[in-house]
């Protein structure tokens, strides 16, 4: 039998293909498909069937354009609501091909239609030797309950309890655990960056399988949930229709500077791809710096939205295609083009440049001595913030902070910091395009003033 994960870092999101005897299933794919045609026609297999384990929040499924492409059928857990043809799947269905059985568990609690595959190999044995589980049960991590409109998070959670105990964990434990998601993903809260494990590692290392009873589950579960991303319903509903097709998105085209600069003041965003430390030292004013080392598409799907319409920025054309597709992962569709020529080319047009101040640790340290105005700003998410902060900063997280800015003095310094400076300079780019004047970044970030042994506070 073959099978073949394919992970997707910049969504931290994983993919299955699973094969025998000229047959495959694909179960969650990402927007972008040929990998999936490739690797089948690579081990001589014809994709058959596709496998959805839920209606995917943060990332658009290729799932339509692969059915089109191979006339496979679409898999979906009972009452999804999909809108395109597809068969419903209950607890106890499978699907049969050579030594293969897909046996379904319905595995409410992330999502009410969410389903878990049991993997079935018949050379191996009659019993599963894996089990994917979607976003019900990730590494270390369980997946969220408040992406429900029908369902209260209370209730969602309720449902994830049972799924976790009267089906997943009845599993033996040397069964290999394969979810759909890994550490970065906002469908949960601490996700693992491990890509498998197995239900007996899980049930003794997973803090939300350990004895509790339900209410206390629920409560854990529902208790400080991180703040759900605004584009996660957007998403929800084009996985629900199926989305276009990439090839029919139009092609982007070089857009002057000076024309830029137009529809900048019109109302379009610059997003500036590049790499923080170029953003830094001379960038766009009022762009936003959203860097392709990172998790970019996500990143920009949460601070920017979907209905922006953006411009593109980078180095080479190499990088503009790259960004187009990343965005398109997540819905993120309404790019005017790119600027021609990158910062190069708006330089050459002497057209303004501004930078972002950036500041060593130590720095920060005798600053915040010296000037006791100076506000410091955390952006990274809730239990990194428990995990240790600086004493006397304000706690701002990155999908958040376009609420907190009337809090802040827009005519007085402020520090960002993040783990290592990748968010942070996403935050000052907001910050400087919103009209804050004197914003400073943190190199380094957090890890970096850890590691100069500075005073740190927890909780």
């Amino acid at each position: 039998m073959v099978f073949e994960q394919f992970y997707l870092g910049c969504l931290a999101q994983a993919s299955y293909l699973i094969g025998s005897e000229n047959v495959a299933a694909v179960v969650d794919p990402q927007r972008d498909v040929d990998l999936y045609l490739e690797a089948a026609r690579a081990h001589g297999l014809s994709i058959q069937h596709i496998i959805e384990t839920h209606l995917h929040a943060d990332f658009v499924s290729g799932h339509a354009e692969l059915a089109a492409r191979t006339g496979a059928r679409i898999y979906l857990g009972e009452g999804s609501g999909a809108l395109f043809s597809h068969h419903e799947v209950r607890d106890g269905d499978e699907i049969a091909f050579g030594s293969c059985r897909l046996h379904f568990l319905h595995t409410p609690g992330h999502t009410p239609e969410s389903v878990c595959v049991e993997v079935i190999d018949l050379e191996r044995g009659s019993d599963p030797w894996a089990v994917l589980t979607g976003d019900t049960l990730f590494i270390g991590d369980v997946g969220r309950p408040d992406l429900s409109e029908s369902h209260t998070p209370q209730e969602l959670a309720g449902h994830l309890f049972e799924s976790l105990h009267n089906k997943l964990l009845k599993l033996p434990d040397a069964t290999e655990v394969y979810p759909a998601h890994g550490a970065g993903s906002m469908c949960g809260r601490n996700i693992s960056s491990d890509r498998s494990s197995t239900i007996g590692r899980e049930r003794r290392s997973n803090y939300a399988l350990q004895p509790m009873s339900r209410e206390q589950f629920v409560h854990m579960m529902t208790e400080h949930l991180p703040e759900r991303p605004e584009y996660f319903e957007r998403d929800v509903d084009l996985n629900r229709r199926g989305a276009v097709s990439l090839s029919n998105l139009p092609r982007l085209r070089p857009i002057q500077p000076r024309r830029a600069l137009e529809l900048q003041q019109a109302g379009s965003t610059i997003l500036d791809t590049r790499a923080n430390s170029e953003f830094c030292s001379g960038h766009i004013p009022g762009s936003i710096n959203i860097g392709l080392g990172g998790q970019f598409a996500a990143w920009t799907a949460s601070v920017l939205g979907l209905d922006r319409e953006l411009i593109l920025l980078a180095d080479e054309e190499k990088a503009i295609e790259e960004a187009r597709q990343r965005l398109a992962r997540v819905g993120v569709e309404r790019v005017a083009g790119f600027i021609e020529d990158g910062i190069g080319g708006w330089a050459a047009a002497q057209l303004p440049l501004a930078q972002t101040p950036q500041i060593p640790v130590q720095e920060l340290a005798a600053e915040r001595a010296r000037n006791p105005q100076l506000s410091i700003v955390d952006v990274r998410r809730r239990a990194e913030w428990e995990h240790g902060h600086l004493d006397g900063a304000r706690h701002a997280p990155l999908d958040r902070l376009r609420t907190e800015l009337s809090q802040l003095d827009r005519g007085g310094e402020v520090a960002v910091y993040c783990k290592g400076g990748y968010r942070s300079t996403i935050a000052c780019s907001l910050l400087q395009a919103s009209g804050f004047k004197n914003v400073i970044n943190v190199l380094g970030g957090f890890d970096a003033w850890a590691g100069a042994k500075l005073p740190i506070v927890k909780g």
